[in-house]
């Protein structure tokens, strides 16, 4: 199983820079990515309407069609129950006062580790960077 970041899910639906990268990652394992993903993931789209790259057809097309995966099964949507906010918890309480952790991305970390992933994927540096606090290999298919 794979878990994927947004910025990864978002690849997946877009020509973002590094998306063959990405599809080609995707076709080789199970997804997975926390519920809090898929909200990310629409909002990452509504953004890109609200900056232009985007018409509103295509913003409807890519909510249908990332709607239709869902439904479908193409991702694990991990939740976020009591056990993984214990372990953002925990890991913030002994987090080194040099890592820069977004609670967004601890919520991704810890939904990784509790489902029993060992790797997560992102192009994010400081969700890569703090990955092995959860006990997690961070990996970043887009850099050369």
């Amino acid at each position: 199983m794979l878990y994927f970041d947004t910025s990864y899910l978002v690849r997946l639906y877009t020509s973002d820079p590094g998306w063959e990268q990405v599809r080609a990652l995707a076709g080789t394992d199970r997804l997975a990515c926390c519920l809090h993903g898929r909200a990310e993931t629409v909002a990452a789209f509504h953004r890109k309407l609200r900056e232009g790259a985007i018409l509103g057809r295509e913003f409807k097309t890519l909510l249908a069609e990332f709607d239709r995966d869902s439904e479908a099964g193409a991702f694990r949507w991990l939740p976020l129950s009591p056990s993984v906010v214990e372990r953002l918890s925990s890991t913030y309480a002994s987090l080194p006062p040099n890592v820069a952790l977004r609670a967004a991305d601890a919520i991704h970390l810890a939904c990784a580790a509790e489902a029993g992933c060992g790797r997560v994927f992102s192009n994010d540096t400081r969700f890569l960077t703090a990955a092995s606090h959860f006990g997690l290999v961070g990996e970043n298919v887009l850099r050369p």
